[in-house]
């Protein structure tokens, strides 16, 4: 379902470190994470052209880290990691400071019948444990190219058509992912474009649940349950990843939000 809104654009600084990973690094993450079981909706947009990127290099990013790791599925002949890149290191995207990414891309981003925007394809969670710090993820995979990000804290997730608070129970804070010149839905606004995704009540540590908010426009936005309620309530670091990959026969470009999960640990 599409919801009605006009969002304002926050702006921000982009942090941006590269890291060039191979069919190895994607073979190390899908090791690294515990998933939970996909939801299958409705059918999928083809992938399109991508887009140019500037990044530098990231020489602290972990294996498991840079891999997407909450695929759910065993590499085939033919998948592989084209790029990945750190947008914005560990840090809190608090109210007066939000994380804002910018990608320029053409529109449409590809001719007909491919979608003009680049289009949610599927929602993946997991957990990584073992890393330092420990950490859970949700991912957003889009096929076309990426599609510009906000991220900040928020003290109530609000749905864009009606303005009504979503209701996020069990969470210490809520996060909100808003993408820009981007949509998950198809051409005649009757289906959805999400081929899977977790279950809203994830339950993990850090990464409690999550919510759709609105997709309309071109902006479409998601809440993020984050921590188990503490007292008192720890400010959770934050760290974007994007990759553009080969899954599965899929043309990717993944944006990775990636909870502190050292307080709940």
């Amino acid at each position: 379902m599409k919801a009605i809104c006009h969002r304002r654009t926050r702006p921000g600084n982009v942090a941006v470190r590269n890291v060039g990973m191979g069919a190895l690094t994607l073979l190390l993450a899908l090791t690294a994470c515990t998933p939970p079981a996909p939801q299958p909706s409705a059918s999928s947009q083809p992938p399109s052209q991508s887009p140019s990127a500037t990044a530098t290099a990231s020489p602290s990013a972990s294996p498991s880290a840079a891999g997407d790791a909450d695929e759910t599925a065993p590499p085939q002949p033919g998948d592989k990691v084209i790029s990945s890149t750190v947008t914005h290191d560990w840090s809190v995207p608090g109210p007066t400071t939000p994380f804002h990414t910018d990608h320029q891309n053409p529109v449409p981003i590809a001719p007909p019948p491919a979608a003009p925007l680049p289009t949610l394809y599927a929602v993946g969670a997991g957990q990584h444990p073992a890393d330092s710090p420990p950490y859970d993820q949700l991912s957003f995979r889009f096929n076309g190219g990426f599609p510009s990000y906000d991220v900040e804290v928020v003290p109530e997730l609000v749905a864009d058509g009606s303005g009504l608070p979503i209701e996020m129970p069990g969470t210490g804070s809520i996060l909100e992912v808003t993408f820009r010149g981007a949509q998950a839905h198809t051409a005649d606004g009757k289906a959805s474009t999400v081929t899977s995704a977790p279950a809203p009540a994830i339950g993990y540590k850090a990464l409690t649940s999550y919510a759709p908010a609105g997709d309309f426009e071109g902006v479409v936005s998601y809440g993020i349950g984050v921590g188990r309620p503490m007292s008192p309530a720890p400010e959770t670091k934050v760290r974007v990843y994007e990759v553009e990959k080969i899954e599965q026969g899929q043309h990717l470009y993944v944006v990775a939000i990636q909870l502190d999960a050292t307080a709940w640990k």
